[in-house]
């Protein structure tokens, strides 16, 4: 069995995978509440699956970007989990595990979250026939206005898109932009697995030890005051 855990920003989600099948999923809004619901929602979908943590084989955990606090607690508690079953772990990117829900299409998929001070966290994914899926562009920060100078063909927009900068997007972008309906803006932890089986299957783990979350921005407390 795998666990995929997810509490990149105010949405959160959880997933159980036992040979390649996605047996229990549960995906929430839990605004800053990540420490007090992440291991009661996590016992509640053993406990409804019938399943042991004991038999767990490897913990797949959202990495980021995201929020700071978000970020902190899931990959704590993954590889808490990691180091007390003696088990592996693979962090996957926030930003691509919300794209490959559109990885079917073949289009562009560029994933928009929104980072503060007006900017946005983005990135760009494709799966092509021969190439497979891959990365495009990589995690950065930027503004809907720049991206129209990065993204010329029609392209699906996905994440945490509210309304005023779909709107942005529509007027930016016109018919090359393709944004995807609410369900498919939510993030959800079963692609995360699917992402992360693909990893495992590869041999290719995280360092339980060093694994960090992904920030594109130094978090608020790092930073120094003016004088």
């Amino acid at each position: 069995m795998q666990i995929a855990i997810d509490t990149s920003t105010d949405i959160a989600s959880l997933a159980l995978i036992k040979d390649g099948v996605i047996l229990a999923e549960l995906t929430w809004r839990c605004g800053q509440n990540h420490t007090i619901e992440l291991y009661p929602r996590l016992d509640f979908l053993l406990n409804h699956s019938g399943l042991d943590i004991q038999t767990t084989d490897c913990i797949f955990v959202a990495k980021g970007p995201g929020s700071f606090n978000g970020l902190r607690v899931g990959v704590s508690a993954a590889k808490g989990l990691a180091f007390s079953l003696g088990i592996p772990i693979i962090g996957i990117g926030t930003l691509e595990a919300t794209a490959y829900q559109h990885a079917e299409t073949g289009l562009p998929v560029c994933v928009v979250q929104n980072a503060g001070r007006e900017e946005i966290a983005a990135a760009v994914y494709q799966k092509r026939p021969r190439k497979g899926w891959f990365q495009i562009a990589s995690e950065h920060l930027t503004t809907v206005n720049a991206l129209v100078n990065k993204i010329k063909v029609p392209t699906i927009f996905c994440g945490e898109i509210n309304g005023a900068t779909a709107l942005q997007i529509k007027k930016l972008f016109k018919t090359r932009a393709i944004i995807s309906t609410p369900a498919g803006q939510l993030r959800r932890a079963a692609y995360l697995a699917e992402l992360g089986l693909q990893r495992q299957a590869s041999g290719r783990f995280d360092d339980v030890a060093t694994l960090q979350p992904l920030y594109l921005r130094r978090p608020p407390i790092t930073e120094r005051k003016k004088a």
